[in-house]
């Protein structure tokens, strides 16, 4: 999973990008390519599994973290978005907006004043003007070979380009536009800004922090009933946060009135908008969180575990982690009847252990 951190300069970006990581000591803040990190997802649910099994390792699922450099101010008074950043940004699977929310006299806006709407709108009618100018490209291509060739690939494309094109021309995103999966599958290559899902994370100083939910729905509101989802952040409590171990970090976030973590809040929110859930293998060897889509199918998941077991699937013994934990062992758990066979048409819910029957 890439994640991509894009923002004005001085948006708090980097700093969130470092608790984020855990990258705390190294200094990123002027670099001029994307820094990456790869992280462990956190989950309690892996812990307490070690915990009982006590294997020889335990593997956390895992996120790319991609910190783009902050959008300057140009020569002629302008932020301008190159196409260089724009397509080393295309190859993450979810972006973040980072805006910043705060008044800092001594690290100036960019763009002269603190306003969030304007900042989220900037970001997004650049992407809109990346993927307008491709299809513009593409439909001229497209056009001409249709003239000589009138394949059926031409004949499915050309309607899809012109659909896509137009709703672009009316300020909205193609994440906002219907498709079906034929359709998605055909816009899949190419990597489209608008059509990747989005949240936004706003920056606010330590002193907001009873008064940012409220701010966060005003915000909100003025973006309208398709916007996309938002957090608030406040980088220097995080920042300090980081550091802490975690009996100091819950009394710390207590006292400032915190009652999530941005690293919780960003990671939640990215399995959500990509619609990501984990299941559980467990044994003597290795406790491990797997990430596969949700409503993915038993097989899929074996897939996800290794390939040839998604050919090779027989079974999938299933137990979910509530009823685990409720019961305390597997025997326990067929005895109560929560411990199932199932084919390889099941759904995977969110918590989910499995263990996979291949020949």
């Amino acid at each position: 999973m890439r994640i991509g951190l894009v923002g004005l300069q001085y948006s708090g970006k980097t700093t969130l990008f470092q608790t984020l990581s855990g990258n705390l000591s190294t200094n990123i803040s002027g670099s001029e390519e994307a820094v990456i990190e790869t992280m462990k997802v956190p989950d309690e649910r892996l812990d307490k599994l070690t915990s009982i099994f006590n294997p020889k390792k335990q593997v956390n699922a895992t996120i790319e973290i991609f910190d783009f450099p902050g959008l300057r101010m140009g020569d002629d008074g302008k932020v301008k978005i190159t196409n260089t950043f724009l397509s080393s940004v295309r190859n993450n699977e979810a972006l973040f907006f980072v805006v910043r929310h705060f008044n800092e006299d001594s690290v100036p806006h960019p763009m002269g004043n603190i306003d969030a709407i304007r900042d989220i709108q900037f970001l997004e009618t650049e992407f809109l003007l990346s993927d307008m100018a491709f299809f513009e490209s593409r439909l001229e291509k497209l056009r001409k070979d249709f003239k000589k060739l009138q394949t059926d690939a031409i004949k499915r494309e050309l309607p899809l380009a012109e659909k896509c094109l137009a709703h672009l021309e009316q300020e909205q995103p193609l994440r906002n536009l219907e498709l079906d999966e034929n359709e998605r599958k055909l816009l899949a290559g190419y990597q489209l800004l608008t059509l990747k899902p989005i949240a936004i994370a706003v920056n606010f100083d330590d002193q907001s922090v009873g008064g940012a939910d409220a701010e966060i729905e005003k915000i909100r509101a003025k973006l309208g009933v398709s916007s996309p989802e938002i957090v608030p952040f406040f980088a220097k409590i995080e920042l300090e946060l980081a550091g802490l171990a975690e009996e100091e970090r819950n009394i710390f976030m207590e006292e400032y009135g915190v009652n999530e973590s941005a690293l919780s809040k960003i990671l939640r929110l990215s399995y959500q908008i990509l619609g990501l859930q984990s299941f559980f293998t467990v044994g003597e060897d290795e406790c491990r969180a797997w990430t596969v889509k949700k409503n993915a199918t038993a097989q899929e998941a074996a897939g996800a575990i290794h390939s040839d077991f998604y050919d090779r699937f027989i079974r999938a013994e299933v137990v979910h982690y509530n009823d685990f934990i409720n019961h305390g062992s597997f025997p326990k758990c067929k005895e109560a009847g929560v411990w199932r066979l199932e084919g390889k048409e099941y759904r995977v819910s969110d918590g989910d252990i499995l263990n996979i029957r291949h020949n």
